[in-house]
């Protein structure tokens, strides 16, 4: 179980929201470098982590509702395995600024917990490889490690293999 500082106290939605859940998790934060090119890599670098354990969180448009994708910073996004997840015809990448207004975070640390409304949320099957994951904790810089069965439920994600390398 993750323990409270009094600087962490208040924490970030998504912290708030797996203390509510009473979930385990840990926080790892690090300096976060504006000048490095992939905040995932970054992420997975400073904390010493394999990057298929380290997910980023992504928005995408399928048919028309913003839907969230969590995968491997090591791959990529399969867009068309995105939609098909979903039961869509199509996916596109949301635009940037409706992602930070929809989600409540800033990009490079949207995290798929706690987010200002609930979207709808596919995590990449690879995640149920590992006994646990790292996530944006909802700010450049901090990101928390859980297990995945923990982030499918408490995000009632669907499961499925949207990314690629």
């Amino acid at each position: 179980m993750a323990k409270k500082s009094k600087k962490q106290q208040g924490g970030t939605p998504a912290t708030v929201a797996l203390t509510a859940a009473g979930v385990p998790f840990t926080v790892h934060s690090y300096d976060h470098d504006p000048a490095h090119p992939s905040y995932g890599e970054e992420a997975a670098e400073a904390m010493g982590v394999s990057p298929d354990r380290v997910f980023k969180t992504l928005v995408a448009d399928v048919d028309g509702t913003l839907t969230v994708a969590v995968v491997p910073v090591a791959g990529q996004l399969d867009l068309k395995a995105l939609a098909a997840a979903m039961a869509g015809k199509r996916a596109t990448m949301a635009d940037p600024s409706l992602a930070e207004r929809t989600t409540g975070y800033v990009r490079g640390g949207i995290s798929p917990l706690g987010q200002r409304r609930k979207l709808p949320t596919v995590l990449d099957a690879s995640a149920s490889s590992h006994p646990t994951i790292c996530v944006s904790a909802g700010r450049r810089g901090l990101e928390v490690e859980l297990s995945p069965e923990d982030l499918w439920k408490l995000t009632d994600a669907v499961l499925a293999p949207i990314g690629r390398t």
